[in-house]
């Protein structure tokens, strides 16, 4: 994976949350921003027995992330989302320009 930085985590520390997992299983999560990178296109992970792959990996800014990013993230919207992030994570403060990496994922065929 020369066209990316070496890897920040482990991929099985992508989705963890409880309610995520679930949104993933269910579809309705299809990506996740992190500070690092957890996985490269191509690798899969598993979530309660069912496997994923990652199909896209990106730097984005906060700022560009749209509403359908956050429902994509499993929220059912951008503000939504921002005001968990910010209290998941007290002290930080939504900066528009922060770069994230985006995991975008779907679920494998059975």
């Amino acid at each position: 994976m020369s066209d990316f930085p070496e890897k920040t985590c482990e991929i099985d520390s992508l989705v963890t949350h409880a309610k995520l997992v679930e949104a993933a299983i269910a579809g309705r999560k299809t990506q996740q921003r992190r500070n690092g990178i957890y996985a490269y296109p191509g690798e899969a992970f598993e979530l309660q027995g069912m496997q994923f792959k990652v199909i896209d990996l990106r730097r984005e800014s906060l700022g560009q992330m749209t509403d359908e990013d956050a429902r994509a993230e499993g929220y059912p919207g951008l503000e939504v989302y921002r005001d968990l992030i910010l209290r998941m994570h007290k002290g930080m403060e939504w900066n528009e320009t922060a770069k994230v990496w985006v995991h975008e994922f779907e679920r494998c065929a059975e």
